[in-house]
């Protein structure tokens, strides 16, 4: 099906009339004929399934490795050759690489999924002139559709009459409370947060009615373009995934140029038989290659995995668990991330004095203060009692304690209120008996207020108010003042407090009173023209965590710029972000200025500016790839759908898991569990600690490699018998190698991990000075082993003793180099360095009876040509494992002493 849309119209520019006008519409809706025709032509409100590899494709692009390559070319040519046993070795180390690449890739993207399942099953729309209630994939642009409270909007809708309707669109835009709607047109140019006459599908109506009518459906929705965002994201390779990559086909490249040549110079220079000759390499491929590096890089990813895990954050997709650790910039929703998503109240303005109201949340634990930071003592403060009576009985919301957490029904700005009366000391129940309700004005846009009538058991009755502060003040001509007097109404002290608490980034409210006849029963909007006592002006903001602050500073300090990017205004923007210590002193870039620039000018800008405020999803992708381009790592947290096409776009996206939409979880790598921003700053210190020990792994394992590899390279150029054959090099690298450096996966982190700045993401994973480390201890390994290999055939040894006594020289070496990998730089003599990680023992003792089963087991002795050893042999090996150590904690010390330039 073609869906052929109506062309693209500014609808929030037009009257509701000129939008019915526009689709041939009418107020009673399309008739059944016509819905019917439209279907056919537009296509159902859905969105379409993207397409998906099947297992098989998933498996197989496991084996698209360099690595892999070369061994299942040595497994062929092996094969060929009737070497069945080594054949068969190399290929249970191909496919267990390309098993556990499958397993972790884990489940294909599905974020357009979680979006489809944003739309509303069914609705209630206007066909023939009477209410349907109808799937909600057969609605069709120019539906009326009728909303009420509860109700998911299952399309893009012009409304056309409201009835106090609020939509809550934080999943779209990034608005921390619920949008209060209306019917009027807005400019062109206006930000989708700020399109009060639309709503938009998969927003969710908290409270009022409306008719709307259907202007997009399907695709052509917001969700639909966010859709279509997200098959056209590319995703980008993590910084790790780039370095094994280069890594993988230079090694690849110098092991092939390596055997060739050692095949070529054998032939035509030792004029050896080339059957013998290629046997000498496939032992020199299989030496070189690091068949366990996949498989224990993938250990070490997954054990980070686990322990992100325990500390609240769920990682979906392996390698992001080490992008967190290079990551250069945070890019972080305000709403629910750095802040808590519960309004509350922090400021009190009444006529004669400002109160700070400390406490975050709807949890009633704070105090009361003066400007100057006094405590207020609030036994016996009139006017504060007052002011919270007022917050308490003209509310509908209700703020109960369930399992020891306290939660909000209903409004969240109601909530703050309520959650400010329990502060003040005031019982609801108490409250409500005392001066029960007798009527109420409900809140409604057209008015702008809500009123309620209540009675004491004294004959007396009062009706309290709440509202915008402009509405309210129009209907009071006195204030507050001392303790039950009054004084005149002065409209510029308030004017310039609601300037002053407006500047700080708070929601206004503004509260009244009215005393009226004990003998009223009944509320009309006559009652409220006139007559009131303004009370007070309260500012209520969602304020930020204060682990987040913390979090803020420690990835200052780590070298990790902090950006707070939102759907919210440029002034609560900015009040957060100074409080946070974000973009202090500079000015919040908003979605329309960001329009005004080109790419190149916005990547210019993006270093001076931390705060970006009414961004859409658009320019939210944007931002995240002009850092990209400037060579940025980036993380971009979120919760809502707007935020999925930037999760997936960002080197790691990080959605929240408590209150974030399907869609952002799908799009992202890592889930926070706890919606907690401080969770992301442990994330790094833990990515650090895992690249770390990644980085200690491949200085383990490729000295054994390399010594291996100049063990046979040293015997095929001086015409030596084979010290080791191929199935014995791979026993090395498969059975100890691996077992050896797993442990190393669980290493603690360093000291002064968060203090170091990130790493270059275009640094090799082998530096300069780590191939010279590889170098020395590959030729201290060759030459031990050779050594000994060497004078047991002098003393007239058997060959398979000999080889014997050579693997086992290998391994011990392997196992002593073990204990010195556990510091790159620093000394491991000392009671933390040999016995700080009982990892590290365990593997120790694991290998030890690997090494006694290879050397003394019938089995393994027929398959690996291995014989038993006496005690003088074992010596002669400890000895050169333990001359090893001793050469590597040296090289260290003069590292440490004459080339600290080179340390971290």
């Amino acid at each position: 099906m073609d869906n052929d849309m109506p062309p693209a119209r500014d609808w929030h520019t037009l009257p509701g009339e000129q939008a019915l006008s526009e689709l041939d519409s009418s107020h009673n809706g399309l008739s059944s004929e016509e819905a019917a025709a439209r279907l056919e032509r537009y296509g159902a409100n859905r969105l379409p399934e993207p397409p998906r590899p099947g297992p098989l494709m998933r498996l197989l692009r496991q084996f698209h490795n360099v690595l892999l390559y070369v061994m299942m070319v040595a497994a062929l040519i092996t094969a060929t050759l009737g070497l069945w046993v080594d054949t068969v070795v190399i290929m249970i180390a191909v496919v267990v690489n390309a098993v556990i690449g499958f397993i972790q890739e884990g489940k294909a993207e599905s974020a357009l999924d979680a979006i489809r399942d944003m739309l509303a099953p069914h609705t209630l729309v206007l066909r023939d002139g009477e209410r349907r209630e109808i799937d909600a994939a057969q609605l069709v642009p120019g539906d009326v559709v009728a909303l009420a409270s509860g109700d998911k909007v299952p399309a893009d809708l012009r409304l056309l009459s409201v009835k106090n309707l609020h939509v809550d669109e934080a999943a779209l835009t990034g608005e921390s409370v619920p949008v209060e709607k209306h019917t009027e047109a807005v400019a062109a140019d206006a930000a989708l947060g700020d399109r009060r006459g639309m709503a938009y599908s998969g927003t969710l109506v908290t409270s009022g009615q409306a008719l709307g009518l259907v202007v997009a459906s399907g695709t052509a929705t917001e969700l639909g373009r966010i859709g279509a965002m997200l098959q056209q994201v590319q995703l980008t390779s993590t910084p790790l995934l780039r370095q094994i990559d280069r890594f993988s086909r230079w090694l690849a490249l110098v092991i092939l140029v390596f055997a060739g040549a050692t095949f070529l110079l054998g032939i035509f220079w030792h004029q050896q038989p080339p059957a013998e000759m290629f046997m000498m390499v496939v032992a020199l491929t299989a030496s070189a290659i690091p068949e366990g590096l996949p498989a224990i890089m993938t250990v070490i990813l997954a054990l980070g995995v686990q322990r992100m895990a325990q500390q609240h954050a769920i990682i979906r997709r392996l390698p992001a668990v080490e992008t967190l650790g290079s990551v250069t910039v945070i890019c972080s929703d305000k709403t629910g991330t750095l802040t808590r998503n519960e309004m509350t109240v922090q400021r009190v303005v009444s006529a004669e004095q400002v109160v700070e109201v400390s406490g975050a949340g709807y949890v009633p634990q704070g105090g009361f203060f003066q400007l100057d930071g006094q405590p207020l003592e609030i036994a016996g403060h009139a006017p504060l009692a007052e002011i919270g009576r007022a917050a308490l009985l003209c509310n509908d919301a209700v703020v109960h304690q369930i399992e020891g957490h306290w939660q909000l029904d209903g409004d969240p700005t109601e909530g703050a209120l309520y959650t400010l009366a329990l502060k003040l000391g005031y019982d609801p129940a108490t409250l409500a008996s005392e001066l029960p309700r007798r009527d109420v004005i409900p809140f409604e846009s057209e008015h702008r207020f809500m009123a309620t009538l209540h009675h004491d058991h004294e004959g007396q009755a009062f009706i309290y108010l709440k509202g915008a502060p402009e509405r309210v003040m129009e209907m009071c001509n006195r204030q507050r003042h001392g303790h039950a007097g009054t004084a005149p109404l002065d409209p510029d002290y308030w004017r310039r407090m609601a300037t002053d608490i407006a500047a700080r980034g708070l929601r206004l409210l503004a509260l009244a009173v009215k005393p009226v006849d004990g003998e009223q029963q009944s509320l009309s909007f006559a009652d409220t023209e006139s007559g009131f006592i303004l009370l007070a002006l309260v500012g209520i903001i969602d304020p930020p965590r204060e682990e987040a602050i913390a979090a803020v500073a420690e990835c200052r300090s780590a070298g990790v710029a902090v950006k707070m990017i939102t759907g919210d205004h440029a002034e609560t923007a900015r009040a957060i972000g100074a409080q946070l210590g974000i973009g202090i002193g500079q000015p919040a870039l908003t979605g329309a200025e960001i329009e005004l620039l080109d790419d190149r000018e916005l990547r210019d800008v993006m270093p001076s500016v931390e705060v970006f405020a009414r961004a859409s999803p658009e320019h939210k992708l944007r931002l995240v790839e002009a850092l990209q381009a400037s060579g940025q790592v980036v993380a971009m947290t979120g919760d809502g759908v707007n935020d999925a096409p930037a999760l997936k776009r960002a080197d790691v996206g990080v959605a929240m898991g408590r209150k974030g939409t399907e869609a952002a979880k799908e799009a992202a790598e890592v889930v926070l569990t706890d919606d907690n921003f401080a969770t992301i700053g442990r994330a790094v210190r833990e990515g650090r600690a895992i690249y770390d020990n990644l980085k200690k792994f491949v200085l383990f394992m490729l000295p054994t490699n390399g010594g291996e590899a100049l063990i046979v390279i040293s015997a095929i150029l001086f015409q030596l018998t084979l010290p080791l054959t191929p199935a014995q090099v791979l026993w090395i690298n498969l059975a100890t190698s691996s077992t050896l450096g797993l442990a190393l996966a669980f290493e603690p982190g360093e000291p002064g991990l968060m203090r170091r700045p990130p790493r270059d993401p275009a640094e090799p994973l082998l530096s300069g000075f780590f191939v010279w480390r590889v170098f020395m201890v590959s030729v201290v390994m060759m030459a031990g082993a050779l050594g000994l290999f060497l004078w047991e055939l002098d003393r007239g040894t058997g060959l398979e003793s000999a080889r014997t006594i050579a693997v086992n020289t290998v391994v011990a070496c392997e196992m002593f180099y073990l204990l010195n990998s556990r510091h790159i730089y620093l000394s491991v003599i000392n009671r933390e360095g040999l016995l700080g990680n009982r990892y590290v023992l365990i593997s120790l003792g694991c290998c030890a009876v690997l090494q006694l089963l290879y050397t003394y087991a019938p089995p393994l002795q027929k398959l690996f040509g291995s014989v038993g050893l006496s005690a003088e042999e074992w010596l002669r090996v400890f000895a050169a494992g333990l001359l090893l150590f001793f050469v590597a904690e040296f090289e260290k010390w003069v590292v440490r002493r004459f080339f600290s330039s080179t340390q971290p």
